[in-house]
């Protein structure tokens, strides 16, 4: 008999299950190693207890054989993650600089992939001002946008929870910017080490040590169950390959774009220098921030040197 469950870790070769009934080891079939299926965390699984294991899987624990691996929302490579609902991007005020174009990138790739993403700019007792500037910038992009302080975990809590949607959430961001300590902040289960920002290089060391899925149903008040995955590098470089949409595609990723699509002078206005764009009329009454208009040239221009053939190719890997 099978039963439907959700992947919570990986670890030493066999994978947690949570099922309705149960929480169990598996291990998978060698039919996945065959193929071209992996496994990981946040995928939705069939699993049975009834496959004879081996002595050494008896011996690690195994209680279970994962069966098969139910179609995905979406599946992220780096780190190895399935059918995740809500990313909480995170950038410091200051200490490091935010990147906007790095942000910029992120937001369309997750919008792409159909992740609702949420801005979370921390430390913003370094400079109050700009901290109101980048929530103002986000939340007229058509994004959830908050700034918060270490000092302020209970305010944090309760700007954040709501913004949860789905059953998988994960926070993303570079080094240094606080993520440990936000994953703490929220879901103070998860005993994460933080790390200290590296003075000479304005990088942080990572301290995250390996892919989970904790149960943070309670924390939420919810009844549907909910998790969050604490995953080991996760920051802005990792989503480069992910980065293989159509050029064509991008405008749709920038929400903040939507009202003007379809009432350019030129049926395929690239949004960029055309005359009679509406987009770059946008820009020019105040109604578009000039540094999204500024990243969405240069994805576009990003996008448009990869070769259709190496999009494939990505998307055959993915």
């Amino acid at each position: 008999m099978e039963e439907k469950g959700i992947i919570l870790s990986l670890s030493g070769g066999l994978y947690t299950v949570k099922t309705e009934t149960d929480t169990i080891l598996c291990y998978a079939k060698g039919a996945f190693r065959r193929g071209d299926i992996s496994p990981v965390a946040g995928d939705y699984v069939t699993v049975s207890k009834d496959e004879v294991l081996g002595k050494k899987e008896k011996e690690q624990g195994a209680r279970g054989v994962i069966c098969s691996v139910l179609p995905r929302k979406n599946v992220l490579i780096r780190p190895p993650l399935a059918n995740l609902d809500t990313l909480f991007l995170v950038a410091a005020v200051k200490e490091p600089q935010p990147a906007l174009l790095s942000i910029d990138k992120l937001l369309s790739i997750a919008t792409h992939n159909g992740i609702g993403a949420v801005l979370v700019f921390t430390k913003k007792e370094l400079d109050q001002n700009y901290a109101e500037e980048l929530v103002t910038l986000y939340q007229n992009a058509g994004y959830p946008a908050f700034a918060v302080s270490k000092l302020e975990e209970e305010a944090t809590r309760k700007l954040l929870y709501p913004c949860i949607k789905g059953t998988v959430c994960a926070l993303a961001g570079a080094s240094g910017v606080g993520k440990s300590t936000l994953l703490n902040t929220l879901f103070p289960m998860i005993s994460a080490e933080t790390g200290l920002l590296s003075q000479k290089t304005q990088r942080g060391r990572h301290t995250t040590r390996q892919s989970t899925l904790y149960d943070i149903t309670s924390l939420l008040s919810r009844t549907e169950p909910a998790y969050v995955a604490d995953t080991p590098g996760f920051s802005l470089l990792d989503f480069e390959r992910f980065f293989f949409m159509d050029k064509d595609d991008l405008v749709f990723t920038y929400p903040e774009f939507e009202p003007y699509l379809g009432t350019c002078k030129y049926t395929k206005c690239s949004h960029r220098t055309e005359d009679g764009c509406r987009i770059l009329e946008g820009v020019k009454e105040g109604r578009i921030a000039p540094s999204r208009h500024e990243s969405y040239c240069t994805l576009y221009e990003e996008l448009s040197r990869t070769k259709a053939w190496e999009a494939d190719k990505r998307k055959t890997k993915r």
